[in-house]
Parts: structure tokens; sequence; C-alpha cells
């Protein structure tokens, strides 16, 4: 069997955890509902990918690189190979009068799309309001359990 190499298509299923043990993302349906994040819109089954695209997280195309198909190993992946640390400079306070113009009520958690990207609403003042736009899993080590179901070779 031929290792996975850069330009295959490879066909991964995944079951993405915190470190706490919080599973946040799955391609099996069955994990999905198990553990409270089932989505009946969403279609599960293994994410496909082309190996060396950046499609995936680099964290998780490192771990990929030179699997066999049938293999499975689990993957530790810290910030910097994921979504990247917490820049502090992406969090902002924006008058609280720009919401009352836009006729929104903020809420702590609430996610905004603006001109800029989006953003979630970290912390409500009296006279603004704390936002945001990094991306949720910044900051954060991924852990993931991974198998390699099928590569169809590249050029």
């Amino acid at each position: 069997m031929a290792a996975v190499e850069n330009g295959d298509t490879v066909k991964l299923s995944y079951t993405g955890k915190f470190e706490d043990g919080t599973v946040f993302d799955t391609s099996s349906e069955e994990v999905a509902k198990e553990h409270g994040i089932f989505n009946p819109e969403r279609e599960y089954g293994p994410l496909v990918f082309i190996m060396g695209a950046g499609q995936i997280i680099r964290g998780l195309e490192r771990a990929v690189l030179g699997m066999e198909v049938g293999e499975a190993k689990r993957v530790e992946i810290p910030p910097e190979e994921a979504y990247g640390e917490v820049n502090p400079e992406l969090i902002v306070s924006l008058p609280m009068e720009l919401f009352r113009e836009a006729n929104i009520q903020p809420q702590v958690g609430m996610i905004l799309e603006t001109s800029s990207g989006l953003c979630r609403v970290t912390e409500i003042k009296e006279d603004e309001v704390v936002v945001d736009f990094n991306h949720p899993m910044s900051g954060k080590t991924l852990i993931f359990e991974i198998k390699v179901e099928e590569v169809i070779k590249g050029r």
C-alpha cells in the first residue's frame, strides 16, 4: 500500500476534541449524536481533501502525510499548527452607540458579521461592547482521532 503524498485525494474519518475531552467536531453521525453536537442539516461522512493544498489545518495535514489506508492514530495539534494563538489586537471595544444605531441588542456570545469579518461579543459595558475577531478556536490545542479511509493517488 502506498503512503499518502502531496497531491493525493484523501478520505479521512475524524473526531476532534479539546484537551478536556469535549468533542467539537466529527465525521461520524453516531459520535455527533452521542456528544450532543449532531446537526441534522449536515451531511456526515469522511472529510475529502487534497493533500498539500492547504484545505485543512496545517497540523492535521502534517499528521496525515505518510499514513496508509486503514491506518488510524491520535494526534495533538498545538495552536500554532491549528488556528493560531489569540491575538490581543483582534479584541476591540466598540461604542454602544454603534449597536443602538444598527438596532442591535448585543449579548455575550453573539456572533456578528461586520465589514471586518465575523466577531464574537465577549463583554458588555455601559458605554461599550467588547468584541473578539479571533477564530473561536484560537489558542486551543486540538486532539484528533483520525483514520485514512481511502487514498486516490494524485498526478
